[in-house]
């Protein structure tokens, strides 16, 4: 029987504690995506993110195998990571536990995970302007201007329109779901 990720048991299927004989992973209730984390899973997620940062980040920065850490160049992966994955998604888990402290600290971390990814992209340019080559070259670079003119939009949507203390729309829920896609 194919379920949908987050769908839910229904009255007519058994639960684990009525027929521990069969295999119950048939019966497993997964959260629905808006759902708030508990303090505890948030604190995995964030650990996760964090540890995710710090070995891939790293790994990213010293590629190819052999070479090391190299400046400015090592630079450009290593705020990637650490301003789309690190901040932006600590902001992104901060988020969903509500609340007026947490929806700022989303904006702050959000910001901060832009600004980490905008200095990662001054690294890789001045790596170019110290090698003699020319930028947007590549798929990898307008995909990656692409993604970053991308955030700018949230962001400055939700700081204009959706900030808790002073946003001039902050309770339209149009806004809200644009502000989330």
């Amino acid at each position: 029987e194919d379920r949908l990720p987050f769908a839910r048991a229904t009255a007519t299927s058994p639960t684990p504690a009525a027929d521990t004989a069969t295999d119950t992973t048939d019966n497993i209730i997964m959260a629905p995506p808006n759902s708030k984390p508990t303090p505890q899973t948030y604190r995995i997620l964030v650990a996760c993110l964090s540890l995710f940062v710090l070995l891939g980040g790293y790994y990213a920065a010293t590629r190819p195998a052999g070479v090391g850490f190299r400046l400015p160049f090592s630079l450009h992966p290593l705020l990637m990571v650490l301003g789309y994955v690190g901040l932006m998604g600590t902001a992104h888990v901060t988020k969903k536990l509500g609340g007026y402290s947490n929806t700022k600290l989303h904006g702050y971390l959000a910001s901060a995970g832009l600004a980490t990814s905008f200095c990662g992209l001054y690294a890789i340019w001045r790596n170019k302007d110290n090698m003699g080559k020319e930028h947007l070259t590549s798929y990898h670079s307008w995909g990656g201007i692409a993604s970053l003119v991308g955030l700018v939009l949230p962001a400055l949507a939700g700081l204009i329109f959706l900030h808790p203390d002073f946003g001039i729309d902050k309770t339209n829920g149009d806004y809200r779901l644009a502000h989330k896609w």
